[in-house]
């Protein structure tokens, strides 16, 4: 079989120290901001000249939590509750021949000053803190927005739940970081296919430990705690 090598130009630093949680696309929860940060030997000023004219970006990284030594030609998506089978060239499921993610972020701003910089901030990433990079493309809005294309199975907007989150419990949380934990918990952070309105689950979200239950369409917090 024929092989490559890639190398890694960056990593992601993010609010998700886990899987659990993160939004299952990019764009999803506009609040969440990240930091791409460059490998020492692609920290260069002259290889990021122009990248702000780009309100967008393309990230193509590795599913580095779930590289495997094999592959199965179709999957469950969680999109269809884990119940049917799809083609896995037919999801994004991480579980692939070669474990690629593709996610569209938007740059906030360019960190050249920093001490780990030149480094991107950007907005609305689906990446676990710590993912490797693989490259970083700009998103060209004639060439890459297809907004009358056909969808699939994953033609609908996700659907969202009701989050009741208690005063006393978000004071708990750094007030900059309070939106985009809510519009996470919108999304409803579980496994499509578990449904116990008793159990309550644990997040972890940057320097905190999320615990919610779900039950007819309100996620409710019952906990946060430093991490």
């Amino acid at each position: 079989m024929e092989r490559h090598t890639i190398q890694v130009i960056a990593h992601i630093e993010s609010d998700f120290k886990t899987k659990f949680g993160i939004p299952r696309q990019s764009g999803l929860v506009p609040e969440l901001t990240a930091r791409v940060v460059f490998e020492p030997a692609y920290r260069s000023a002259d290889a990021l000249r122009g990248i702000e004219g780009f309100d967008r970006l393309w990230l193509i990284w590795q599913f580095s939590a779930a590289v495997t030594d094999g592959w199965r030609p179709t999957v469950r998506p969680p999109r269809l509750g884990g119940n049917a089978r799809m083609g896995v060239f037919a999801t994004r499921s991480p579980f692939r021949p070669n474990p690629l993610g593709l996610s569209c972020v938007v740059l906030e701003r360019v960190d050249r000053d920093a001490a780990d910089g030149p480094a991107l901030v950007v907005s609305g990433a689906d990446l676990m803190d710590g993912t490797p990079i693989y490259d970083v493309k700009p998103y060209v809005p004639y060439a890459d927005a297809f907004p009358d294309a056909r969808g699939g199975f994953a033609s609908a907007t996700p659907e969202t739940v009701a989050v009741d989150f208690p005063a006393p419990l978000l004071a708990r949380v750094a007030e900059g970081r309070r939106a985009a934990l809510l519009g996470v918990l919108a999304h409803d952070p579980r496994p499509r296919y578990q449904d116990d309105p008793a159990r309550v689950y644990g997040m972890l979200f940057g320097a905190y430990e999320v615990r919610f239950r779900v039950a007819d369409g309100v996620l409710t917090v019952v906990d946060v705690e430093r991490a």
